[in-house]
């Protein structure tokens, strides 16, 4: 069996290379769009989508992002915008975490469908722990008691995308 949507979601890459032009607000509009139709928990909508352009911002998340990790390097790998999710701690909502892992997901997949690429970034949950990621946080208008879940670097791709590598033997399993 095979469609568009099915042939995206096998075609789609990580990208680590992007094109310093800043994407069109009509396609940051359909990838964050899409974010907010992944599924949720009784459908309570909790996480929170920032997307970040600005130049300064960026800068800041770079840095965060890059002492958590222990490196100098870019985590966002130059992307021209940064899409943030945070999600309710575990105490307030069990779903959080897993919520806003669906809601990156179903933006990667949105921007790969628009010719955009994404890269799904780690380490949020510690930048914003810290006094500056809560400041931070207050800047982008969240309520408290928010935790970073992902970020997504989005931007055009600079290179061509790798074709997949092979599926792991017995991946999945049909029990009937």
């Amino acid at each position: 069996m095979d469609n568009v949507v099915l042939k995206a979601l096998r075609e789609r890459r990580s990208v680590r290379k992007y094109k310093p032009e800043q994407i069109s607000d009509e396609e940051l509009r359909a990838v964050l769009v899409a974010g907010t139709y992944a599924p949720t928990g009784m459908n309570y909508q909790d996480p929170w989508i920032v997307a970040v352009q600005n130049k300064d911002v960026i800068a800041r998340l770079v840095k965060m992002n890059a002492a958590v990790m222990g490196t100098s390097d870019n985590p966002y790998y130059d992307a021209p915008t940064i899409v943030l999710v945070f999600a309710s701690c575990p105490e307030k909502w069990a779903n959080g975490v897993c919520d806003g892992s669906l809601v990156l997901g179903n933006m990667m997949n949105a921007a790969h469908a628009i010719g955009l690429g994404s890269c799904w970034i780690n380490r949020e949950r510690e930048m914003f722990n810290t006094d500056e990621g809560r400041q931070l946080m207050k800047e982008f208008g969240l309520p408290e008691g928010l935790i970073g879940v992902g970020a997504l670097s989005l931007g055009y791709p600079a290179v061509a995308l790798a074709p997949a590598r092979p599926r792991k033997e017995k991946y999945y399993r049909i029990i009937k």
